[in-house]
Formats: C-alpha cells, structure tokens, sequence
C-alpha cells in the first residue's frame, strides 16, 4: 500500500507542476495588454483564466484540504474591473501551484480516502478525487489558454 500512495502523491505532483510549466510556456511570451486582452467577444481573457485557476486550487484545495483560510470570490475571477498586472497574477498562480503540490506531499495513505466536502463541488466525496478534478480543471483551462494565444499571437 505505501507503494500506491507514494505513486499517486508522486504523480499528482509532478502532474501540477507540468499544468503550471505548460500554462508559463503559453503565457510566459505575452503582454501585459494580450494578456487581459480578449480576442473574442464571448468568453475570458488569458489573465481572467489565470485568475479562475488560481482561485479555484486556491479554494479547493487551499482552503479545504490546507486550511489556508482562503476565501474565494469567484465571480470576480472573471469580472475584476482592476485586474493585477500579469507579472502579479502569474506569481499568485505560482504559489497556489506550490500549496498544492507541498499539500499533496503532505497527504498520509489515509488522508486520500478522507471525506471531502466544499461548495459548488458535489462530486468530489474525497480528497484523492478533489485532486484529480481540480487537475483536469486546470488544465481544460490550460487548453483554452493556448487556443486564445495562439489567436492574440496572430492579431
């Protein structure tokens, strides 16, 4: 069993951080003004994603699993009239990766079977599935994030 556990832990986290080098690899070469940019008229800049993503691990995992005491606003994810600068949300971003994968690392055998509860997340019964849905999360927006600027690259 301990085999099992220091297998998924390993995973996850080497997982995490792959999700934070390919959103960096697609964000990394923007600006400031691509990145808040929306080149559609529907859906969310670049940076309103990055907000998403960091509020969401931070929440999630953060908050429910850490107990970081964070508390979310996520309508405001998508809506800040004030955004930071990139070089500002992308750091925020960092330091919610590193929580994640230090919290994952810090999980015993038992604490994946844990019972998970958190607003707007009724799927998730445990923390090894909290793990795993906050993973596929990201990086469906990691997804989105290299459509939108492989387009703001061409405008």
């Amino acid at each position: 069993m301990a085999e099992v556990h220091e297998t998924v832990g390993s995973g996850l986290a080497v997982y995490y951080e792959f999700i934070a080098a390919e959103l960096h690899k697609w964000v990394d070469p923007l600006s400031n003004e691509q990145f808040w940019r929306k080149p559609y008229a529907y859906g969310n800049s670049v940076g309103h994603l990055v907000l998403h993503m960091t509020g969401n691990l931070n929440y999630y995992i953060g908050a429910r699993v850490a107990e970081t005491g964070y508390v979310r606003d996520r309508d405001r994810e998508f809506t800040d009239k004030q955004p930071p600068p990139k070089d500002e949300a992308l750091r925020a971003f960092d330091r919610t990766i590193a929580i994640v994968v230090a919290t994952i690392r810090k999980q015993s055998a038992e604490d994946w079977g844990r019972a998970y509860t958190a607003e707007r997340e009724p799927d998730a019964a445990d923390r090894f599935q909290i793990f795993v849905r906050c993973a596929g999360h990201a990086y469906h927006h990691v997804g989105q994030i290299v459509y939108l600027s492989r387009e703001l690259a061409r405008t």
